[in-house]
């Protein structure tokens, strides 16, 4: 009887419940590694490891031609990617190496639009701020908030997440203007769209949802400081390198954004010498958009059962 496939697990959500997938594996006679890992792992771990791997079921880690090219030229013949973003995985070099490969499209568009809606109401009524300043300072702060209904919000990518977004945003009466190149209107989602970066004096709200690619790399920068409205709230929920950030801390320093909610960021971890931690209106997640135990166990077990039929097809 030949010995289970080996597969390595590196996304952190999937990680944190790993046992609860232990079956799963095992029905599709597959042995999982869960990597020692909080966010990535490094090109140069992942090169000297995955070799030894028949599947790996990736996060954002770097899945860069080197480290597939190191992986195929031992056991590696198939990756899945867990979840939607696909920036950090090159598949173009997956096909060229004969590796099977994919990821798991059009799952978290409610969670994270969830979180992308808790950052809007806590931008708006500064709730994050005054919790901390309770905890933290024993004070009583009572800050004036804005209303959502009648405000406006930019929404920056119309795919699953963004939909869902503007859905909820829609519910609190904020008018909706959505940027994608890919613009299809969907009934039921009363909402116009606009070319990028039109109509930015008139928005309240700027909430990014859209992938990283070449297009929108940077597409927030410090240009665009003097076409916002004075006071506007940033939200992004998509990829960190879609805003550049020191264009963020320029607009808080001059006054011109009011505050950011960021599940995402340039650089991650966020550095313990970023500027944005100076402004305490602020809100930072930690890339943890998709993570409810609902979506993860789903997403999980879509991963090892993709991953389980490319092993017995290949």
């Amino acid at each position: 009887m030949s010995a289970p496939m080996k597969i390595l697990v590196t996304c952190p959500p999937m990680l944190g419940l790993i046992d609860e997938f232990a079956d799963d594996f095992a029905a599709n006679d597959l042995d999982f590694v869960a990597a020692p890992v909080v966010q990535v792992m490094s090109e140069a771990e992942l090169i000297d490891i995955l070799p030894a791997y028949d599947g790996w079921i990736i996060g954002d880690d770097p899945a860069t031609a080197a480290v597939l090219e190191a992986g195929a030229a031992g056991k590696l013949r198939a990756i899945v990617k867990w979840g939607v973003g696909v920036d950090n995985v090159d598949f173009d070099a997956a096909n060229r190496l004969g590796l099977q490969s994919t990821n798991t499209p059009g799952v978290f568009g409610k969670e994270v639009a969830d979180l992308a809606m808790n950052y809007i109401g806590g931008l708006a009524r500064q709730s994050f701020y005054i919790d901390r300043e309770i905890r933290q300072n024993c004070s009583w702060p009572k800050p004036a908030g804005i209303s959502l209904a009648g405000k406006k919000a930019g929404l920056i990518g119309f795919g699953d997440i963004g939909r869902n977004t503007a859905k909820r945003m829609l519910a609190a009466d904020i008018g909706v203007t959505v940027y994608d190149p890919f613009f299809e209107a969907v009934d039921g989602i009363d909402v116009k769209a606009a070319q990028w970066p039109d109509g930015l004096s008139e928005l309240d709200f700027l909430v990014f949802t859209a992938p990283l690619n070449d297009q929108s790399r940077h597409m927030f920068h410090r240009g665009l400081l003097g076409k916002v409205k004075p006071g506007v709230r940033i939200v992004n929920v998509g990829r960190g390198p879609v805003i550049e950030e020191q264009a963020l801390v320029d607009g808080l320093k001059d006054g011109v954004i009011h505050s950011v909610g960021l599940d995402v960021f340039e650089i991650e971890p966020l550095p313990e010498d970023s500027p944005l931690r100076d402004y305490p209106l602020n809100i930072f997640g930690s890339h943890n958009g998709s993570n409810t135990i609902d979506a993860v166990q789903r997403v999980s077990r879509m991963a090892i059962d993709t991953i389980a039929r490319f092993l017995q097809n290949d």
